[in-house]
């Protein structure tokens, strides 16, 4: 089976039509995607089948990234697991902290779960409402080092430093943990 990449050319547009995952540039129906190409004489149509799927964040997903930035009601997330599978594509997802009890969420670079809400305005949208959202990695704030749940909070385990989080029920068994 012949494979394409985005852009190739697949077939004259007087021979094919365009499919799924194909476009007609005027002249020749082009592949829209890298994939398998498929040609239906029957119906005269051109497609292209994924030959792998671009991992994207949905409503209902649940996801695991570091975070990359917080501000006075939100923090910005670079999602790096979607369902548990890993993705590289760099995606942001961005959780409002507005109506939590928790004075801190989160700080940069500590690793949390979240659940996608909505795609609004170009930007995901996510929440913390569940017992195993949260903080599944953090360490102190003070020190650096590694810390353990205390009550509702973290403890460092070198300085003594007690902060608080809101932390998922499965902070510290994460398998993935740094």
């Amino acid at each position: 089976m012949e494979q394409a990449i985005p852009g190739q050319k697949i077939a004259s547009i007087e021979e094919y039509e365009s499919g799924d995952n194909t476009f007609d540039d005027g002249d020749s129906v082009r592949s829209a995607v890298a994939g398998a190409v498929t040609m239906d004489a029957g119906s005269r149509t051109a497609s292209v089948s994924w030959t792998q799927r671009p991992l994207i964040a949905r409503a209902g997903d649940e996801v695991v990234g570091t975070v990359a930035a917080t501000m006075a009601f939100m923090i910005a997330v670079r999602i790096d697991y979607i369902n548990g599978a890993r993705t590289s594509a760099g995606v942001e997802c961005i959780c409002s902290t507005r109506n939590l009890r928790k004075r801190t969420l989160a700080l940069v670079g500590d690793v949390v779960s979240l659940r996608i809400i909505s795609l609004r305005n170009g930007a995901l949208h996510a929440t913390v409402s569940e017992p195993e959202l949260g903080v599944l990695f953090t360490k102190c704030r003070k020190c650096g080092q590694m810390v353990m749940p205390y009550r509702d909070a973290i403890k460092c385990k070198e300085c003594g430093w007690i902060d608080d989080r809101k932390l998922s029920n499965q902070f510290g068994k994460a398998a993935f943990m740094r």
